[in-house]
């Protein structure tokens, strides 16, 4: 099996793991982070009722900077903390997806705080 393959698979077992104990609910939602080669996204879902309630990503028009890197991830930190005050979200749980948190995933957490998140 070569490296790459090793990597996912390796990542499906800790987001597994991470799910079993992080779960959102009506009052405290999930806020999950999916990051692909070329963009990262973020949504905050129910999962009591199965919905998201909101998304953000570096393919929206919005987002302010394109592409992966951290200046992305921090401008979708600000999209979702925006989008989730407008609903009415302060307080959430952080599902970091089975990343490290470390670089594109903690810039999108503190943007995230910073614009009033809690979590």
């Amino acid at each position: 099996m070569d490296r790459a393959k090793q990597r996912v698979q390796s990542r499906g077992r800790i987001r597994e793991r991470i799910r079993r104990k992080v779960t959102g609910t009506g009052e405290r939602p999930r806020l999950a982070v999916f990051k692909s080669l070329k963009h990262v996204y973020a949504q905050i879902i129910d999962d009591a009722s199965g919905n998201t309630i909101a998304s953000a990503s570096t393919r929206e028009k919005d987002a302010g900077s394109k592409g992966a890197n951290a200046a992305a991830a921090k401008a979708v930190g600000v999209l979702i903390a925006k989008k989730a005050k407008d609903k009415g979200i302060t307080r959430v749980v952080f599902d970091r997806g089975g990343y490290l948190y470390h670089g594109n995933i903690k810039a999108l957490a503190d943007a995230a705080r910073e614009n009033g998140l809690e979590f």
